[in-house]
């Protein structure tokens, strides 16, 4: 077989895949992990998911360390309450976080012995999940969401790093919309150890994110 060949046949498919590959998780869809109790009980640790990436807008890559923060293009909509966001984590931009929006730019949030307000109102949250008879902050100040900014909690209010305790994200630091459970274990490769199998929470796995 030709050089020739051998590259169109082999080399040229290999490379166009990697492409896509690199493609779709740079601005369609990106698999994160779980590695912490702060969204018990919608997420355990150790459930895999996909983020929808595009739905919040294209995140530009490296336009932080270029333009000094992130842009987006293709904006379709923005956060809206109860959704499951992955961002980058404010006070250190090495980390990605997981949360759950509670309010959105404009809105006046206080929170009065575990029950959130909007804008002096009480609203419905049937995500907040306490394991202890008094929440670590029950209560919390009015404070009104900057613009371009979300307010976001942890579902298990009892033990998650939020809002509450380092302040607001902004919405070009999104990276996407988590959707759905693929798996859910210690390890990917439980799946090829069937040994293993025990370790492995099947009945997770194709679990829409809500």
């Amino acid at each position: 077989m030709g050089k020739k060949n051998f590259f169109k046949e082999y080399v040229e498919p290999i490379a166009l895949a990697i492409l896509i590959a690199l493609f779709i998780r740079a601005f369609v869809i990106q698999a994160f992990k779980i590695p912490s109790s702060s969204m018990e009980p919608t997420l355990w640790v150790g459930d895999h998911l996909l983020v929808n990436k595009f739905i919040y807008g294209i995140r530009i890559p490296y336009s932080d360390k270029i333009f000094g923060k992130s842009k987006k293009i293709w904006e379709w909509k923005k956060p809206q309450r109860g959704e499951v966001i992955v961002f980058i984590f404010p006070k250190d931009r090495s980390k990605d976080f997981i949360k759950r929006v509670i309010a959105t730019e404009g809105e006046k949030v206080e929170i009065i012995r575990n029950k959130i307000y909007i804008n002096g109102q009480l609203i419905d949250d049937p995500w907040g999940h306490f394991s202890m008879p008094r929440s670590s902050i029950e209560d919390y100040a009015p404070v009104k969401v900057p613009p371009n900014c979300l307010f976001v909690m942890g579902d298990n209010r009892d033990n998650s790093q939020d809002s509450r305790f380092w302040g607001f994200v902004n919405v070009d630091e999104v990276k996407g919309k988590a959707f759905i459970i693929y798996f859910s274990g210690p390890n990917m490769l439980n799946i090829l150890l069937p040994w293993t199998w025990g370790d492995i929470m099947w009945t997770r796995f194709g679990k829409l994110i809500h």
